[in-house]
């Protein structure tokens, strides 16, 4: 159920993704970007994604609640009072909306149904805020973190996603990257800002939240951070020279590994919503993650708190991660192919891992 969990929210992210990047590059002039083709049928199914895939949270709590309660009167009653119930309710009152406008209107081709379509979008990301593990600690804070978190996401990661699997072409990429760099920087510092804030509200104590299975998710989705910023790079500065240089050269493959990296970390986002947050998790045996279970090899206690006593082989692990950090772009200079910056990148995030876990006392 865990796993089904996580991967309905992976799917969430990557429908608003879908959406958000596709209206915002049909509002960006083709002299500015590559020859994209979205088709119609990709936004209604990636609206009905949202629509269905975000109903998962509610049927666990239904499955719950049925036994002792009845199906009816637990579907009106999560539906009506429970938040997240309600803000799947009207996550499927404005998709229902979002669904019939896509289908009825040319939404690429007029500049006004764009907006609409952006505007609407947005809704659903603020109905996806409402119901976050934030918004239930600090209503107004939480509520505006993960909204600011998320939406900054979905405008880089979707028009990353978009411009490399829908483009028909690579023309016009160092006009495209030119507009596109500053955005992707400000998308990021949005993201780390409300990542800051979002840490402070819901995880009291970073390092001691690892041995738990929330811990964990959030310690891979930030050390994925890495090889992406890697792959942001190469395609912003490095890629740039590249195309200048050489028109024939065809980045859309770096583009495809950057989106790729994005989806992992958009997998450990959803695996995070479908664990305790370390604020309600006192560390115990029943409860610590299976993989620090396997990785760790000291003895786990009750309340355990994370200390570092870096052994030879965690600094070797480390002295391993800086080393794919650079075979990452030693790659794409020896003129590699992407794939296996792709897989250094993957290298790189194991190493870092076994290097932090093999550290703890």
């Amino acid at each position: 159920m865990a796993f089904l969990g996580m991967f309905s929210q992976a799917l969430v992210y990557l429908c608003f993704a879908v959406l958000l990047g596709s209206f915002i590059l049909a509002f960006i002039s083709e002299a500015k970007r590559p020859t994209i083709v979205v088709p119609k049928s990709a936004l209604l199914v990636s609206t009905i994604g949202i629509a269905l895939f975000s109903f998962f949270p509610v049927l666990q709590i239904l499955l719950y609640l049925v036994p002792n309660m009845g199906f009816g009167e637990t579907l009106q009653s999560v539906l009506l009072t429970f938040e997240v119930g309600k803000a799947w309710l009207f996550t499927f009152i404005v998709s229902i909306i979002l669904l019939l406008f896509i289908s009825f209107f040319d939404v690429q081709a007029n500049k006004l149904y764009r907006s609409i379509g952006v505007a609407l979008t947005f809704l659903l990301i603020l109905s996806l805020g409402w119901s976050s593990h934030a918004s239930s600690y600090n209503q107004l804070l939480g509520f505006v973190s993960d909204t600011v978190h998320f939406t900054a996401v979905s405008v880089w990661v979707g028009i990353l996603i978009v411009i490399s699997w829908f483009s028909k072409n690579h023309q016009n990429w160092a006009n495209f990257l030119k507009w596109f760099t500053p955005v992707a920087l400000v998308c990021f510092g949005l993201t780390f800002v409300s990542g800051l804030l979002l840490m402070d509200i819901i995880v009291e104590d970073y390092t001691n939240s690892w041995p738990i299975s929330y811990g964990q998710s959030l310690l891979l989705k930030h050390l994925l951070i890495i090889p992406l910023v890697v792959f942001a790079a190469i395609n912003s500065l490095m890629i740039k020279k590249k195309v200048q240089m050489d028109e024939s050269f065809n980045p859309l493959p770096w583009v495809k590994a950057e989106s790729i990296v994005m989806l992992l970390i958009f997998s450990a986002t959803a695996a995070l919503g479908q664990q305790s947050p370390p604020r309600e998790t006192a560390i115990s045996s029943s409860n610590v993650s299976q993989l620090f279970s396997l990785v760790y090899q000291g003895q786990i206690q009750p309340n355990m708190l994370v200390q570092f006593a870096p052994n030879a082989t965690a600094i070797m692990l480390a002295v391993v991660t800086l080393l794919f950090l650079v075979l990452m772009v030693f790659s794409f200079v020896k003129k590699m192919p992407a794939i296996m910056t792709f897989v250094m990148g993957l290298f790189l995030v194991m190493s870092g891992y076994l290097s932090l876990m093999l550290s703890i006392q």
